[in-house]
C-alpha cells in the first residue's frame, strides 16, 4: 500500500482541530476527513468517526498497526506543513501588495 495522495482541505486558525485532510492510497482508495489536532505534546491525526448510540465515538477507517498509522501522520503532518507555509506565504505576498 501506498499513499499517493494528501489533500488538506481546510486550514483553521482557531480551535485545537487544525485541519481537515483526505488521503488517497494507490490512486484507487481515498478516505476523507482525517483531522489534524493540536494536542498537549503537539499535532497527531484522529480518523474519520461517528457518534454511536450510547454517545461515544467511533472511528469509520482505522489503520491496523502502529507502523501503518505513524507512515499516515508523517505524511499527512509533512503535507500540513507545507499548505501552512504555502498559506503564509500567500497571505504576506497579499500584504505587501496591499502596502503598494
Amino acid at each position: 500500500m501506498k499513499i499517493t495522495n494528501v489533500k488538506v482541505r481546510k486550514i483553521m486558525k482557531e480551535g485545537r482541530m487544525k485541519s481537515v485532510v483526505s488521503v488517497t492510497f494507490d490512486n484507487e482508495f481515498v478516505v476523507h476527513d482525517i483531522k489534524v489536532i493540536e494536542g498537549d505534546s503537539g499535532l497527531f491525526i484522529a480518523m474519520p468517526s461517528r457518534k454511536t448510540l450510547e454517545g461515544n465515538f467511533r472511528d469509520i477507517a482505522h489503520p491496523i498497526n502502529a507502523e501503518t498509522r505513524a507512515l499516515i501522520q508523517t505524511c499527512i503532518l509533512e503535507k500540513y506543513s507545507e499548505a501552512l507555509l504555502t498559506e503564509d506565504s500567500a497571505g504576506e505576498a497579499a500584504a505587501a501588495s496591499e502596502e503598494v
